[in-house]
């Protein structure tokens, strides 16, 4: 039998936890020395009055790591989950916290469908059968690796990427050609026991092409964490990124979350390394996956942005169900 490859992250050792480092994160060996501070009472989040513009690209956060992106009559989702748990088990496992503000049954129509890796909170079996069922045409774009796991269902219409590949979407009947990028996040993947690491986890950059004027670029950072060189690459390769889908949420404890999910103090050094023009965050309120509140990442948000001197309203925290211009 042919021994399967297994994908790592360049800059770090090894970054998977077994069954011994769960139970010690669950008994308190892997706390915070310091508490983390709590929200104000009072507190909310200085975003800007969002005035939509229906004749620009929309954004919806729908929910975790699930975005709805329209443009120019294309409609991408990335990482869609609908399911009541993200878990291998339909009755175990983290249990969402609020309703999708929309059903997939209500959306007019999905083109892409970007997914960043295989775990479950980002690889939904419910909601892909789902989307298949009501969106046959779907072209799905996936990581190295996971491009097997849809054939087995019947999914045919898949493409898979490496780090710093590419796929070129052209529409005859759209003013735009759409290029799909995988780009490199720091983080793992595994649906069992024994898959560990047996596909690659990426974000993705989509780039909307005209003919006749300059493309618009949104960049889904996937999930990660953070580390000096990947994002600055990013930003160099893809100047002049318009919209950054960032994640905030499940950082804590640090000591066991740091090398595979971002904080928002990490967030903000990938917006700022990307040199979004508006970064909106994902990965939190959806699911309870680490000891911080779930309420808690949009306030370490704010303080973040406040510290590296940067305006809160270039990066924000929507409501599930909430839309922006980008």
């Amino acid at each position: 039998m042919t021994k399967k490859k297994r994908y790592s992250n360049p800059y770090i050792q090894e970054i998977r936890r077994g069954a011994k480092d769960f139970l010690l994160w669950i008994t308190g060996y892997y706390d915070d020395i310091l508490p983390i501070a709590k929200p104000p009472a009072n507190f909310i989040y200085p975003a800007q009055e969002i005035d939509l513009d229906p004749s620009k690209p929309i954004v919806t956060w729908i929910n975790h790591c699930t975005f709805l992106l329209q443009i120019e009559g294309v409609s991408i989702l990335t990482d869609p989950i609908w399911s009541e748990r993200c878990s291998p088990i339909s009755f175990v496992g983290p249990k969402r916290r609020h309703q999708p503000p929309i059903a997939i049954e209500e959306l007019d129509s999905v083109d892409f469908v970007v997914i960043s890796h295989n775990h479950y909170d980002h690889l939904d079996e419910k909601s892909v059968r789902l989307l298949h069922s009501h969106f046959p045409s779907i072209e799905w774009v996936v990581p190295k690796g996971v491009k097997a796991w849809f054939t087995r269902r019947g999914i045919t219409r898949v493409s898979e990427l490496d780090w710093w590949e590419s796929k070129s979407y052209n529409m005859p009947d759209k003013k735009i050609t759409l290029r799909v990028t995988g780009v490199p996040a720091q983080h793992h993947s595994g649906r069992g026991l024994f898959d560990a690491d047996t596909s690659l986890w990426m974000g993705c950059v989509l780039e909307a092409i005209y003919r006749n004027k300059e493309s618009k670029k949104a960049y889904f950072v996937g999930d990660t964490a953070y580390n000096e060189y990947d994002f600055k690459k990013i930003g160099k390769a893809f100047k002049g990124i318009d919209l950054s889908l960032c994640p905030i949420g499940a950082y804590t404890p640090s000591r066991f979350m740091r090398t595979v999910h971002a904080s928002p103090d990490d967030a903000v050094k990938i917006h700022r390394d990307v040199q979004a023009k508006l970064s909106i965050g994902m990965h939190w309120k959806t699911f309870c996956l680490a000891d911080e509140d779930i309420e808690q990442p949009p306030y370490d948000l704010y303080k973040a942005m406040k510290r590296h001197g940067l305006c809160p309203t270039t990066f924000i925290p929507l409501e599930p169900g909430e839309k922006s211009n980008w």
